[in-house]
């Protein structure tokens, strides 16, 4: 290899060093853990796919409410965020500068803030006092007669974890979008115009999706990567996990359950392994949509 071909290389290497260290070796000790019985304090023994065949046919945690809960609020949460970040970023595309600029910080600081915001916000909405808010209206309208206990009821627990879900779906899939839209190049609008294109809904379906398909793609896997990993909601709304009557729990929420409060290191590495591999498949689906065909 030439002396000019190498810098490229070292420019790439701290990069490549950080991945290595923090994604690949993480995922292979958690793939090599997933075949062990492993309580963090003994040395780590070998039981094959135990963990595996328990996962599928005795955890009837996992079956009855932590698989249904995630593929529920991922299929609601992920497209809907997708869908809603990619009308935000059109519309807010449309605008000057200043207003566009306030108003992509509004909608993108959500997603910096979230924790902040549900601990001051939606606890205090959802509170299960008469000095919630969302009790005030009710009882107000005349809806309700007594408060009701919002983050304590299973029944509703996993519906408010996806308005929360959506309300913070603005993160950095919003802003590839929308920088995405403003650098579309002008020309292709205007001959749009010339072939026919006669408004702005018509100019999003024939130019503007068609010719960001890599802005499409990142916001895409990471909405899929965001939503699957997002186990923080429900147990910081309910304030415990597992969520009352497991009504909240996500895959990611069972991870912590057995490892960090049962300290099944072993078992919890196979559920990692098996969300690892979901995120995989639907982000090869995500890819199969917007990758270029030749």
């Amino acid at each position: 290899m030439k002396t000019g071909k190498k810098y490229p290389f070292l420019f790439l290497l701290p990069y490549g060093a950080l991945f290595v260290v923090f994604i690949i070796l993480p995922i292979i000790v958690a793939i090599g853990l997933s075949f062990t019985d492993f309580n963090t304090i003994q040395a780590p023994g070998f039981v094959g796919l135990t963990n595996y065949i328990n996962l599928a046919t005795q955890d009837s945690i996992f079956m009855q409410y932590v698989l249904p809960n995630t593929v529920t609020y991922s299929l609601i949460v992920g497209p809907g965020g997708y869908c809603l970040s990619f009308l935000l970023a059109w519309a807010i595309a449309q605008l000057t500068r200043v207003p566009r600029t306030i108003l992509a910080l509004v909608f993108y600081s959500p997603s910096l803030t979230m924790g902040t915001a549900m601990a001051v916000l939606w606890k205090i909405i959802f509170s299960g006092d008469e000095g919630g808010y969302l009790n005030a209206i009710l009882m107000s309208l005349g809806v309700i007669n007594e408060p009701i206990a919002w983050l304590s009821t299973a029944t509703y627990i996993l519906p408010i974890m996806i308005i929360v879900g959506l309300w913070s779906a603005m993160g950095v899939g919003f802003l590839a979008i929308l920088a995405g839209i403003m650098n579309a190049d002008e020309e292709l609008y205007e001959a749009g115009a010339i072939d026919g294109i006669k408004n702005r809904f018509q100019q999003m379906i024939y130019i503007t999706i068609p010719t960001m398909k890599p802005q499409m793609l990142f916001a895409a896997v990471m909405a899929v990567v965001n939503t699957f990993n997002n186990g923080t909601i429900g147990v910081s709304l309910t304030g415990s996990n597992p969520t009352p009557g497991y009504a909240g729990q996500l895959m990611v929420n069972h991870i912590d359950d057995y490892g960090f409060l049962r300290y099944e290191m072993g078992y919890a590495a196979a559920v990692s392994v098996v969300l690892l591999l979901i995120i995989q498949l639907f982000s090869k689906v995500a890819s199969k949509l917007f990758t270029e065909k030749e």
